[in-house]
């Protein structure tokens, strides 16, 4: 099969530091040419050293780096045509936006009518038209981020990396920019690898979202299926938006088991990848958005199953309600409720509810 120009493989890599830290542990990975990629994961968990290593700026302990189905670990960035935007900008702040963008291209010897002629193309594409001939310090931080984007990909990279590029941003400005870079990426046709802690940036951005934990690679997939399927109880609660549950199976049957967990009888589904048998120690992740919460009483349908507990506290979040429950030494149980439906029969915090899911929305982890 041939690999489009922008496809990136790591292989078996290891990166030591002081002889005995690996930073990054036998990492084997596939970005596909094109696509968007998010390295996520918290603090010294290894994203940016892989960043820098497929950059050029760090080589491998161990290990092969492929772009394009050629090994360019030792080659100099330059030869890799791979750019980076770092996440202070490095913006030139005498050079007018132009000059900023135009600056590797004069590097490179290119004429000045060519570079001119390229920069005001790359600004039209970035929407910074009006903006060409100020100064950064003119620019709002969206805008200097626009810049640096601009001057990252004018040389025509084959891979575009990118070191936490919102971090610096207020939310309502990371959002925007979240659809800039996104909509960059897709006319530029090219392969960007984006560094991140903030799950939603990965989940919002990703082709292709890889969960990062101890210089390991805890699952790569589609953003949606790492969010609603995660492979572990690490995966999961990193991700948020799920619900971890930990317990014993007590029995199981030809359509579920019963695990107990939390002081109640939870059944969870069985599935092919994963035997069951009674006395397992087992965890299940649940959508905090697939609970609804009902009272005490009120008969559960087949095929539901439940937590009785108390509400712990609550939170308005605008369109919805984020209402949390005590369930024992599994922590927090959290429960995405609807605005409307909240408050059209609302709870308060030490009432006693039940917390309902379909047993089948349930997913057993690894």
């Amino acid at each position: 099969m041939e690999l489009g120009h922008g496809h990136i493989e790591l292989a078996g890599v290891v990166k030591t530091f002081d002889g005995f830290v690996n930073a990054v542990d036998g990492v084997n990975l596939k970005i596909p040419d094109g696509s968007y990629c998010c390295l996520l994961g918290p603090s010294g968990c290894g994203k940016t050293t892989i960043l820098r290593m497929i950059a050029g700026h760090d080589d491998p302990t161990a290990g092969e780096i492929l772009i394009g189905g050629e090994n360019v670990v030792g080659l100099p960035p330059v030869a890799r045509r791979t750019a980076m935007m770092f996440q202070s900008y490095a913006l030139f702040p005498h050079l007018s936006v132009r000059d900023n963008i135009a600056f590797a291209l004069q590097v490179r010897g290119m004429s000045k009518a060519d570079r001119r002629k390229a920069a005001d193309a790359m600004i039209e594409k970035v929407r910074l038209t009006e903006f060409a001939d100020r100064l950064p310090a003119q620019l709002s931080g969206g805008q200097q981020q626009r810049v640096a984007l601009a001057r990252a990909a004018i040389t025509g990279p084959r891979v575009l990396l990118l070191d936490e590029p919102l971090s610096a941003l207020d939310e309502f400005l990371r959002i925007q920019m979240r659809q800039e870079l996104r909509r960059m990426q897709r006319e530029l046709g090219i392969t960007f690898v984006h560094v991140t802690h903030t799950q939603l940036e990965a989940i919002a951005l990703a082709d292709l979202v890889v969960v990062m934990d101890k210089g390991k690679v805890r699952q790569a997939g589609p953003a949606r299926d790492v969010y609603d399927s995660p492979n572990d109880r690490y995966v999961a609660e990193f991700l948020g938006g799920q619900n971890v549950l930990s317990g014993r199976i007590q029995s199981v049957n030809g359509k579920h088991a019963v695990m107990a967990a939390a002081g109640s009888g939870i059944q969870v589904p069985l599935t092919p990848h994963i035997r069951l048998n009674t006395g397992d120690s087992i965890a299940v992740a649940v959508r905090r958005d697939d609970i609804e919460l009902i009272r005490p009483g009120h008969k559960t349908s087949d095929g539901t199953a439940s937590l009785s507990s108390r509400v712990t506290a609550i939170e308005y979040q605008g369109y919805f309600v984020k209402v949390m429950l005590d369930a024992g030494s599994n922590a927090d149980f959290v429960v995405y409720v609807s605005e409307r439906k909240f408050f059209s029969n609302p709870v308060g915090v030490g009432d006693v509810v039940l917390a309902t899911w379909p047993v089948e929305h349930a997913r057993v982890l690894a």
